[in-house]
């Protein structure tokens, strides 16, 4: 094969890899740039993944087992939750760039009447989605419950993935 074709079939591999890459479709926000999504759209060849809930890991030792202080603040148990659910990802070969939906659980914080901390929830979002790093924004769904199967936990977070198929 000339070099000259060699590097045209080069060129069409790697745009067909980027084609596919690009099939997974995001309709951001309106003149937003929070962290998710509007809409996700997988396509038909796509492999879907999902996560289960992911509770968060102890912060601090010291505090009374059981409560939140065990576990810290809303934003603290989320970045915990969130880099759980990037080594299960890394796992499977994925990463949060394949994220397509997610589902957060959130108890209401007694530091705050009971009331969700969404403002926690989306600093520590913010660093794992919609980034330079990791632009890929993802359908979310936040909801305040009453209990987690956790004792003292805040956050519980599932998600979907999809892996597009060549």
């Amino acid at each position: 094969m000339k070099t000259t074709a060699k590097v045209m079939f080069a060129s069409l591999l790697l745009s067909g890899a980027a084609v596919h890459a690009q099939q997974i479709k995001r309709t951001p926000i309106p003149n937003s740039n929070f962290p998710i999504s509007v809409a996700v759209t997988v396509p038909a060849k796509a492999e879907t993944i999902y996560f289960s809930g992911v509770l968060p890991d102890v912060a601090d030792a010291a505090a009374p087992k059981g409560t939140p202080a065990a576990y810290g603040s809303t934003e603290t148990q989320t970045a915990s939750v969130l880099r759980k659910l990037q080594a299960a990802l890394a796992a499977e070969g994925l990463t949060f760039g394949d994220v397509v939906s997610l589902r957060v659980f959130l108890v209401g914080d007694p530091k705050l009447d009971n009331k969700l901390d969404f403002n926690g929830l989306n600093t520590a979002f913010g660093q794992f989605f919609g980034t330079a790093a990791q632009p890929a924004k993802p359908a979310r769904t936040a909801l305040q419950v009453a209990a987690l199967p956790l004792p003292g936990a805040l956050v519980e977070i599932d998600l979907v993935a999809a892996r597009v198929k060549p």
